[in-house]
C-alpha cells in the first residue's frame, strides 16, 4: 500500500469510528466531540505506527516533544476537524491524515464521513472551470475581514461551512473556487486539505503568497489561500492592497 491509498484507508477507518461513536447516541455536545477525538486519534496513530514505523507523527490530540522536526517524513493529523459540527450533527466535519516529505505536503487525504466521500492526493482530478461569479467558502460564525474584502472586491458569492477539510475540499470539487482563512489555524488543520489542492490543480498558498511549509517547531500555521489557480493572482493583489 502506497502512503497516498494508505492515508486514505486510515481516514476512512477512523471516519466510519467516528460516525458509529455517534450513532450510539451514548454521548452528545462537547462530551461527545471529546470522545470522538480521542479514539479517532488512538486508531489513527496505531495504524500508523504499524504501518510506516519509522515515519514521525504530529497530532491535534497527541503530545508534541518536537523530536518530528529532525524527520524527514511527518505525518499530521487531524482525527476531527470540526468537533462543532460533528457534535451538532451536521455532515461538514473531516478526518485529516496527511505526510510532509522535508516540509512540503505530499500526500494527504480528506475523509467527509458524514458525506460519504473521501478526497486524497492519489486520486485523479476533474478539470473544473471557474464561473462568472466566483463562489468562497467562509466560516458559518465568524468570517475573516480578508474573506469578507476579497468577495467584494470580486463580488464573490459566500457560501457558509463547517470545518477548514470540509471547506477546502468545496473548492476541489467545484461546490465553490476559493476558501481564505486569516483566523489562525494549526498545521493539521491545513495540510491534508493543502495536499489535495494541490494534487488537483489548484493553488494553496500562504496570504502573502508564500509556500506553504509544515513540520515547522511552531505548529502555527495562521492563514490559509485555496483557490482555482486563474483567481491565485487576482487574490493576492487584492490583499497586497489592504
Amino acid at each position: 500500500m502506497n502512503d497516498a491509498e494508505l492515508a486514505r484507508d486510515i481516514a476512512e477507518e477512523a471516519g466510519r469510528l467516528l460516525l458509529a461513536i455517534r450513532a450510539e447516541g451514548r454521548e452528545d455536545g462537547k462530551a461527545l466531540g471529546v470522545r470522538g477525538d480521542h479514539e479517532a486519534n488512538a486508531l489513527i496513530l496505531a495504524r500508523l505506527a504499524a504501518a510506516r514505523p519509522g515515519d514521525a507523527i504530529l497530532s491535534e490530540e497527541a503530545g508534541d516533544d518536537r523530536v518530528r522536526c529532525a524527520c524527514p517524513r511527518v505525518w499530521i493529523v487531524d482525527p476531527l476537524d470540526g468537533t462543532r459540527e460533528y457534535s451538532e450533527g451536521r455532515d461538514d466535519w473531516a478526518v485529516h491524515v496527511a505526510l510532509a516529505v522535508d516540509r512540503v505536503p505530499l500526500i494527504g487525504a480528506v475523509a467527509l464521513p458524514a458525506q460519504g466521500v473521501t478526497f486524497d492526493s492519489g486520486q485523479q482530478f476533474a478539470t473544473i472551470e471557474t464561473p462568472r461569479r466566483p463562489r468562497m467558502v467562509v466560516s458559518r460564525t465568524r468570517p475573516p475581514e480578508a474573506a469578507l474584502t476579497v468577495a467584494r472586491a470580486l463580488d464573490a458569492e459566500l457560501i457558509p461551512m463547517g470545518s477548514a477539510g470540509a471547506k477546502a475540499m468545496a473548492v476541489v470539487d467545484g461546490r465553490a473556487d476559493i476558501y481564505l482563512h486569516a483566523g489562525g489555524q494549526y498545521e493539521w488543520d491545513n495540510c491534508a486539505p493543502a495536499a489535495v489542492a494541490i494534487a488537483a490543480g489548484l493553488s494553496a498558498t500562504r496570504l502573502d503568497g508564500a509556500a506553504l511549509v509544515y513540520n515547522c517547531e511552531d505548529p502555527m500555521l495562521p492563514d490559509l489561500l485555496i483557490c482555482r489557480a486563474e483567481l491565485r493572482d487576482v487574490v493576492l493583489a487584492i490583499l497586497a492592497g489592504t
